[in-house]
């Protein structure tokens, strides 16, 4: 098993990377290899709506989305985090994770997403929605704790004090762990559910 996790913060080590350190704690410990890649310090820029990755199978901006690519095509699961500005994700995180979903044609479905959220106090809950959506749009199952993955801390390391944000970050890694496991062995006996060909509707008439 592997786990890629996206450090969507500036800050290398925030309380989004203590929330993310949590997990791979347990990670390692259920022997699962994890790699940490961190965007939120880089200058990534939005999608333009080009179209050239459906003909090169890359986005035409050749940066840190490009990289990762063939990393998330290897894991089985992957791991979202950011800090919360103004109840929503890192900005640069959804340029990045739009051209990195957008742009990258293999089939993500069945692989397990987790979307984790810092904050001082609130816009938790609108932040771990939006993250949410980039892992539902692919056919990704999503794991889930004992409340929604989110640690409180405003200066770096605050995290740490959340016990229960630690142990909502804990249980998530094992949930995770044993969605991996379970989707490898059902993947083995059953093989993965039937795809209709999409079906692309607007309502404009």
């Amino acid at each position: 098993m592997r786990v890629l996790m996206i450090n969507g913060s500036p800050k290398a080590n925030g309380n989004t990377a203590a929330a993310l350190r949590e997990m791979e704690k347990i990670f390692t410990a259920e022997g699962v290899e994890t790699e940490i890649v961190h965007v939120g310090n880089q200058a990534v820029r939005s999608c333009i709506a080009c179209g050239k990755c459906a003909e090169a199978g890359r986005c035409v901006f050749d940066d840190i989305v490009n990289e990762t690519a063939p990393k998330l095509e290897a894991c089985d699961g992957l791991v979202v985090g950011s800090p919360v500005y103004y109840a929503s994700a890192n900005a640069a995180l959804v340029a990045f994770l739009t051209r990195l979903f957008y742009s990258t044609r293999f089939d993500k479905a069945m692989k397990v997403g987790a979307a984790v959220v810092a904050a001082r106090r609130g816009g938790l809950s609108a932040a771990f929605d939006e993250l949410n959506k980039f892992f539902t749009i692919s056919g990704m199952p999503v794991a889930s704790s004992q409340y929604w993955n989110s640690v409180h801390g405003s200066a770096p390391g605050e995290a740490a004090q959340d016990e229960e944000g630690l142990q909502t970050m804990r249980t998530l890694a094992r949930n995770m762990t044993f969605l991996m496991r379970s989707i490898a062995l059902g993947k083995e006996k059953y093989g993965l559910p039937e795809r209709e060909a999409p079906l692309r509707t607007n309502f404009i008439r």
